[in-house]
């Protein structure tokens, strides 16, 4: 019924008149105050391929998570023709496209031009639960089995003062920075990559960033941006292997 009404109101089909709670459940996902037509600030959604998503848009800044992958992709609104909005990631590729009337085109390395997305239902809030001293030591520990065992060699995790407020976020850093690894090995040339170090890093700083040097993978976080304040694994790829 939800996407049938959203149908409708993309392709200017008249609804019927009345203020039944179909009507309402309408407004409420397409409507801001303003009478503007936008998409719900939170949903989760669905693709033609079959990738379930959460958009959060209900924060400072936006964040979509697939529900088959641990990482939170946060992303950068900028204006496109017909009043459209493009959400690109990290390294300014676009992710989302979404029309003025709601509709949003999900784009992917197997779907460069595009794919359309369905709502699919309500969703929670992307944010990131506390993390005790004890709990990130073993975020890092399995962070660091996963990658040595993708790498076939050791690969350390560790964190340098990091403060309860940072505790959360460099867990988070170190499982995506483990998926940046499966991602590599999963290249040509992957594993040779991962070879230039055997120590990844993390440490707080005023924003994110990602060095390697010496042999050692060096990611910065920000606590106070959230999860914005951590790098990508698309941007923790880039830097490995352009080295």
């Amino acid at each position: 019924m939800i996407a049938a009404l959203l149908g409708a109101a993309a392709s200017g089909v008249a609804l019927p008149a009345g203020a039944g709670p179909a009507d309402r459940l309408r407004d409420s996902l397409l409507k801001r105050p303003g009478g503007e037509i936008a998409g719900p600030p939170l949903a989760r959604f669905v693709s033609e391929e079959g990738r379930v998503f959460v958009l959060d848009r209900s924060q400072g800044v936006p964040m979509l998570k697939f529900d088959d992958s641990p990482e939170v992709w946060v992303l950068a609104p900028s204006p496109a023709p017909r009043g459209d909005v493009i959400y690109k990631d990290e390294l300014g590729e676009p992710v989302l496209r979404a029309t003025r009337l709601g509709g949003l085109t999900l784009f992917s390395d197997e779907r460069p031009n595009g794919e359309a997305v369905s709502l699919a239902g309500g969703g929670f809030p992307l944010r990131l639960p506390p993390l005790s001293p004890a709990a990130l030591g073993e975020r890092l520990l399995q962070a660091s089995y996963r990658s040595g065992r993708i790498a076939r060699r050791t690969i350390v995790f560790e964190a340098r003062r990091v403060t309860p407020a940072g505790s959360a976020l460099v867990g988070d850093a170190a499982v995506v920075t483990s998926l940046a690894f499966v991602r590599m090995a999963e290249r040509r040339g992957g594993r040779t990559v991962l070879g230039q170090f055997n120590i990844v890093r993390f440490e707080e700083g005023k924003k994110p960033a990602v060095t390697l040097k010496d042999g050692v993978l060096r990611i910065v976080v920000a606590p106070e941006q959230g999860l914005a304040g951590r790098p990508s694994s698309k941007r923790i790829m880039k830097v490995a292997s352009a080295q």
